[in-house]
């Protein structure tokens, strides 16, 4: 009597347990079902854009700079003391070694010829005491005293004579002076200028790029550079700057062209065309970048009437449009609307030449 209760019990649990799965399914399956047909009467976007092919980047940057010697740097003295020297005058052309200033040497030669005797003497004093240690008159530390007393007086005949030495100024390297050298009575200090040295021979052509530019500019890249007189000058680059500047962000960019007769001045500006390889891309208006949902860069493209996102690289950046690359050899770029529309959205295209756009 009490099994029929239990059993009746488990069928009924049973029956109620299918019913309401079955019911779940059947609502899963409805929600999915709704969702389609939502998606599909979604109404498709209008947009336009432009049938593209990929062609021969530009094969030149341009970058904004000036001219600078090739070497520059302000002679100073080392020494205090009269200059007795007669100056050279600004534009003066100068050798390696050329004299610059001479600085009267005043009691210098007097404290040189002075250790000079020290020295001797410290030498007749080493000798004797080597001798009596030998034959052991003598402590062997006062031999080793002796020795220290003998390295102590050469060492001062070499300041002494470095002293002297420092007293003569020459150019360092070939070139001009910028500067008139110190006049004849001129009293210098330590770290006084005597004169400014410069040499423009080679050039130095120095501009800035951008960081969408510096990764294509290589040490030994061709360049062509133009002077404001009309002047064109070519060379190669010769630095690429791993750093960019705190305040622009742009990366220095130095480029050596010759100058064998010294016409071209420092500081004068110069446009400076850089040759790149024979790269490919696309040749877009700046409208039709965007933004995908994570924040990447590039554009959304028609593939059989759904709207589709491309990332893309810019290569160059120009008063007619932005050259990118990371498209295929033919797209369909949207360059109105692509910024309604979503990955994925059907799309109705209608298309236009690019010169039409603004």
């Amino acid at each position: 009597m009490r099994l029929i209760p239990v059993v009746t019990a488990l069928v009924i649990a049973g029956f109620l347990a299918f019913w309401i799965l079955g019911a779940a399914g059947d609502a899963a399956t409805n929600e999915e079902k709704l969702l389609a047909a939502a998606e599909a009467a979604e109404p498709t976007v209008d947009v336009v854009a432009i049938k593209s092919k990929a062609i021969p980047i530009e094969n030149a940057l341009v970058l904004r700079g000036q001219t600078e010697a090739f070497r520059k740097v302000d002679v100073k003295s080392e020494m205090t003391g009269l200059v007795v020297s007669e100056p050279l005058r600004a534009g003066a052309r100068v050798s390696t070694g050329d004299l610059l200033c001479q600085i009267e040497p005043g009691e210098r030669l007097v404290a040189l010829e002075e250790a000079q005797a020290r020295l001797d003497e410290a030498i007749a004093k080493d000798e004797a005491a080597s001798q009596l240690s030998q034959r052991g008159f003598t402590a062997e530390t006062a031999a080793k005293e002796s020795r220290a007393s003998l390295e102590a007086a050469r060492t001062a005949v070499h300041r002494a004579e470095l002293a002297i030495e420092r007293l003569t100024i020459e150019a360092p390297f070939d070139g001009m002076l910028e500067t008139d050298a110190a006049e004849l009575g001129t009293l210098l200090q330590p770290g006084a200028s005597c004169a400014t040295v410069i040499s423009l021979t080679p050039i130095k052509l120095v501009g800035f790029a951008d960081e969408n530019q510096v990764n294509r500019i290589a040490p030994g890249t061709l360049t062509l550079a133009r002077l404001p007189d009309g002047t064109e000058i070519s060379g190669y680059v010769t630095f690429v700057s791993r750093s960019a500047d705190t305040l622009t962000r742009t990366f220095r960019v130095e480029v050596t062209a010759p100058n064998d007769d010294g016409t071209i001045r420092d500081g004068l500006t110069a446009e400076i065309l850089v040759q790149l390889s024979g790269d490919v891309g696309h040749l877009l208006p700046h409208s039709a970048l965007t933004l995908s949902d994570e924040g990447l860069l590039g554009v959304r493209i028609a593939v059989d009437d759904i709207a589709r996102f491309r990332p893309v690289e810019i290569m160059q950046d120009t008063a007619e449009g932005i050259w990118v690359t990371g498209l295929e050899a033919e797209a369909d770029v949207i360059v109105v609307g692509q910024e309604f529309i979503r990955d994925g959205r059907s799309i109705a295209v209608t298309y236009t030449e690019r010169s039409a756009l603004k």
